[in-house]
């Protein structure tokens, strides 16, 4: 994914009321803009980091400038979780997650579950469907080593108990981790920040589910999804 127009840098005064930050442009100049993540960002909102933004100049917009890149721990950090799906897809699609290769028909946003609906909907002749949900990773706390989630999801613990029902159901469950970053070779699931989570990816496991992750080159000009990466203890045969 190759960002629409060049990125524009700026320091980081502050994130505050998850949508919103403020920062000064190189030039001097103080701005308030949108911040499209929602979570806590944990570990990516100290003040003085260096940033990138993008800028949109429709007179519907409130804010002209949107977070769309952090620095941290030394390298640079994708925070827009409406990314995902979209570098996933291409990973997908282009074959670096060899685990959904051979689908001939994607379809996005399908309706299944209780009241849901799953992010990825493959399908191909003689192939049992795949439903694949996609979760944006950017938290880490040891060198190497993706944590997800960076605080509690009950959001993230139905999606797992879905598509645990879905593989029981005898359909194919994936869960994909979008890792927007690239200095971690390892993803673990974070007990100690949601030990409910925690339980529910291991429940989903023993009922069929798979898991993958896939770790992303990220750059002021693009971010491309093109790395697998390894899950600490996620096969039933580790539980």
């Amino acid at each position: 994914m190759v960002f629409d127009s060049p990125l524009i840098p700026a320091t980081l005064v502050a994130r505050y009321k998850r949508f919103l930050f403020d920062a000064v442009l190189e030039d001097g100049t103080e701005i308030t803009g949108s911040c499209p993540n929602t979570g806590s960002m944990r570990g990516l909102t100290t003040p003085g980091s260096r940033i990138w933004l993008s800028q949109h100049d429709s007179p519907t917009r409130k804010y002209r400038h949107m977070l769309e890149l952090v620095e941290a721990d030394g390298t640079v950090v994708g925070i827009n979780t409406g990314m995902p799906n979209r570098l996933a897809q291409e990973a997908i699609e282009g074959g670096k997650v060899p685990q959904l290769a051979g689908y001939t028909v994607l379809k996005r946003e399908q309706k299944y579950g209780v009241n849901s609906r799953i992010d990825f909907l493959l399908s191909a002749p003689g192939r049992p469907d795949a439903y694949v949900e996609v979760k944006n990773v950017h938290f880490t706390r040891q060198k190497g080593l993706a944590e997800f989630p960076d605080t509690a999801t009950k959001r993230g613990t139905k999606h797992l108990e879905e598509l645990g029902d879905a593989a029981q159901a005898g359909r194919r469950a994936v869960m994909l981790y979008l890792i927007q970053r690239d200095d971690c070779e390892r993803l673990r699931i974070c007990a100690d920040l949601d030990p409910i989570y925690f339980t529910a990816f291991r429940r989903a496991m023993a009922r069929g589910v798979e898991a993958y992750a896939i770790k992303c080159r990220v750059s002021e000009r693009e971010i491309i999804a093109n790395d697998m990466v390894a899950i600490d203890d996620w096969h039933p045969a580790a539980l």
